[in-house]
């Protein structure tokens, strides 16, 4: 029964990154212009909609079509990895490959159905140095890479054997 809640909030994290992912860029692409900033904290903080071609970061630009192809190979991994990572690892994993998960489908509806990734999010300096501009999907992704990280370099909870 253990395995079976673990999947449940595997698959209950993806999908509320999914929505949440979702639902801010349908909002986004009604609301507001393609390519124009709209300051909310200044300069520091914009909603800025773009149309990403690539992949992380805006690499590999025009190369909608392969990623998404390449996503259906990571998200079957992720689901597999998150099977074999049931019986070793804790709750973190869960989360982590959950929030992976969530992310990675997030951005392949966009590739599948638009042909590009809607990021909106904007940070950075006032009249200098910007961040990558990213969005619901991509902030779980980021978060899933440090937890992942995070566990890599923690040492493993051992679980020891109950006595009788």
């Amino acid at each position: 029964m253990r395995m079976s809640r673990r999947w449940a909030a595997f698959f209950g994290i993806a999908a509320a990154v999914i929505v949440a992912d979702q639902l801010s860029k349908a909002w986004i692409v009604a609301d507001f212009p393609s390519g124009e900033p709209v300051d909310v904290l200044g300069s520091w903080l914009r909603i800025w909609y773009v149309a990403n071609t690539g992949a992380l970061f805006g690499l590999f630009r025009d190369q909608a079509v392969l990623f998404a192809v390449l996503s259906i190979a990571v998200m079957a991994l992720i689901v597999w990895f998150h099977g074999r990572a049931l019986a070793g690892n804790g709750w973190l994993a869960t989360v982590a490959l959950g929030l992976l998960l969530g992310g990675a489908i997030g951005n392949f509806i966009d590739r599948a159905r638009l042909g590009h990734v809607v990021d909106f999010v904007d940070m950075g300096f006032p009249g200098g140095w910007r961040f990558y501009t990213w969005n619901v999907a991509d902030a779980a992704i980021t978060v899933s890479i440090l937890l992942l990280l995070l566990m890599a370099v923690l040492p493993p909870v051992r679980r020891e054997a109950r006595a009788g």
